[in-house]
């Protein structure tokens, strides 16, 4: 059962951004969530909190992102999405990047977000501080 539950919280959280639907976003998350993105750009570091986790999901999503989701791969203590994410910024700036995600969850809801990437330093340039 743990698994399907764990399941439907990644078709959540996917369908909750593909709505923009930042309420039922935080309803699926912990309010000390972390969430770790490598590199030094704009969205990189530990956001902490879950205010801060979907200020950086606003912010992917003002880069006008397009999110194709590969697998959801379940664990016992949570899951990985896979993703490719791509983009073009108005000054030509390219984003073409495969990352999973690993969320840990408890009791229900994701308390922890590690974020691997493909092509740190394009993602960082993409979205440049």
């Amino acid at each position: 059962m743990k698994n399907t539950v764990n399941r439907e919280i990644a078709e959540n959280l996917l369908a909750a951004l593909g709505k923009q639907d930042w309420k039922q976003l935080q309803s699926l998350m912990y309010p000390n969530v972390q969430w770790t993105l490598p590199g030094t750009g704009a969205i990189s570091g530990t956001a902490v909190g879950v205010d801060a986790v979907i200020d950086r999901f606003q912010a992917i999503g003002n880069g006008n992102v397009s999110t194709k989701l590969q697998h959801i791969l379940v664990g016992q203590h949570g899951l990985t999405i896979t993703l490719h994410n791509t983009a073009t910024a108005l000054d030509g700036r390219i984003l073409d990047e495969h990352l999973a995600s690993v969320l840990t969850v408890e009791d229900g809801l994701i308390i922890q977000i590690d974020t691997y990437i493909s092509d740190v330093p394009m993602m960082e340039q993409f979205f440049a501080k």
